[in-house]
């Protein structure tokens, strides 16, 4: 077993890294998408309601759009 010291003296000795597992991002977009709309509707209910919300209705407005983005840039690069 090779010792830490000449694993960092000599990195090319280590074994190779196993390959990164494989995620379908769209699905973790998606979820992160329907968690801000469930947020977004909690929201707009509290603003509508007489409660502060406009900062948190932008910030799943935000959310949304940001995850649409990762969603298409998911499919570019599928």
């Amino acid at each position: 077993m090779p010792t830490i010291r000449s694993l960092l003296a000599h990195p090319e000795e280590r074994r190779p890294s196993p390959p990164a597992p494989r995620a379908d991002l769209r699905r973790v977009f998606g979820a992160g998408i329907g968690l801000f709309a469930i947020g977004l509707v909690v929201a707009l209910i509290l603003h509508l309601t007489g409660g502060d919300g406009i900062e948190a209705i932008a910030i799943c407005g935000t959310g949304i759009v940001l995850g649409g983005l990762g969603l298409l840039w998911a499919r570019r690069w599928r």
